[in-house]
């Protein structure tokens, strides 16, 4: 892409047109710290504008002339571009003027250049430096959402990130909800944070409780935010060995299921070398706990084989784990093709 003219000057703000203003993405953190800069250092980058139908349209540093306003300077620096309105658009798209977009603001432009100049998705990618499928990818974004899922995002009210991997799909799901959870929304912001535990809990959860999850969502992530603490309250009290003790028995709990399911994985069946290999594995894993375990727990003069509570536990767990042992030994002897020993696994 050629070179074009460019000339820089100092306009005051009422000389330019924000045409555009509707296609970029608020982020007040993000106006906040360019304010910040600019307030300590001026500006250091121009605003880019393009003459039109007798107007001087801003394409790019919407942003910077927010912070300017809001730090009470009259003036903006400003590099006119003196070509096409398309071209210049097609430029910023294509990186020359060192400016990265969000993808949804990519997709915006984009569509602003299809619908306002006719250009055809393969136009655009040649324009832009791109391919045609990136071109396509970007207008995707914009046909997953709603207009107003668009107008949210553009007006500051949702994140890219709430737009693209919530919103987006649950309209496509379930438009209603994702009507009714924007509204809620509007009156009861959540994190982007908080918004995605309380999708993570949505997509799991069955018609019933999802009502309650559109209904009340803050409702629900501060019912969340205290089971938490409950958990880690209870964890700091217990201490690390309250908290060994829970994973064992939970451990244990999963060991029992395994157990109960296994005569009818190994009924009729040849053991199956997969199976055979994992249960090994798992086998030689809690071999090496118990060894440490007991080699630790001898370092304790007050600890006694005879009725430590450890002990007692241990030896009373022994017994339901020993059905699984048997009836793994029982198919090693019953499938002559098995390779015995445990060597090379």
């Amino acid at each position: 892409m050629n070179a074009v003219p460019i000339e820089s000057r100092e306009l005051e703000h009422h000389q330019l047109e924000q045409r555009f203003a509707a296609l970029r993405l608020p982020d007040a953190r993000a106006l906040e710290r360019l304010a910040r800069s600019l307030e300590r250092c001026g500006q250091l980058n121009p605003c880019i504008a393009v003459a039109e139908a007798g107007s001087l349209v801003l394409l790019d540093g919407y942003r910077r002339l927010a912070a300017l306003q809001r730090l009470g300077r009259d003036t903006v620096w400003v590099q006119r571009w003196h070509c096409p309105l398309a071209e210049a658009l097609a430029r910023l798209l294509c990186g020359t003027a060192g400016r990265t977009f969000a993808p949804l603001e990519e997709a915006l432009l984009l569509r602003e250049l299809a619908t306002g100049y006719g250009l055809s998705q393969h136009q655009l990618a040649r324009r832009t430096g791109r391919d045609v499928s990136w071109v396509s990818r970007r207008l995707k974004l914009l046909s997953a959402l709603p207009d107003e899922l668009l107008e949210a995002l553009c007006q500051g009210q949702l994140s890219c990130w709430a737009a693209v991997r919530i919103f987006a799909p649950l309209a496509r799901a379930n438009a209603e909800h994702a009507h009714a959870l924007l509204a809620t929304l509007s009156q009861q912001p959540l994190s982007t944070r908080e918004l995605g535990r309380w999708y993570e809990h949505y997509t799991r959860a069955n018609r019933t409780t999802r009502e309650r999850l559109i209904a009340h969502p803050q409702l629900f992530v501060h019912a969340l935010d205290n089971e938490r603490a409950g958990r880690d309250a209870e964890r700091l009290r217990e201490g690390p060995e309250g908290e060994w003790a829970g994973e064992l028995t939970r451990i244990a709990r999963r060991l029992e299921q395994l157990r109960a399911a296994l005569p009818g994985l190994l009924a009729g069946n040849a053991l199956d070398p997969e199976l055979d290999g994992a249960f090994t594995r798992a086998r030689r894993a809690f071999e090496r706990l118990a060894k440490e375990f007991e080699h630790h727990a001898s370092d304790d003069p007050s600890r006694a084989a005879s009725d430590h509570p450890h002990a007692a536990r241990a030896g009373h767990a022994a017994a339901p784990d020993q059905p699984l042992a048997q009836a793994l030994a029982q198919h090693r002897q019953a499938d002559p093709a098995r390779v015995t020993g445990d060597a090379g696994r």
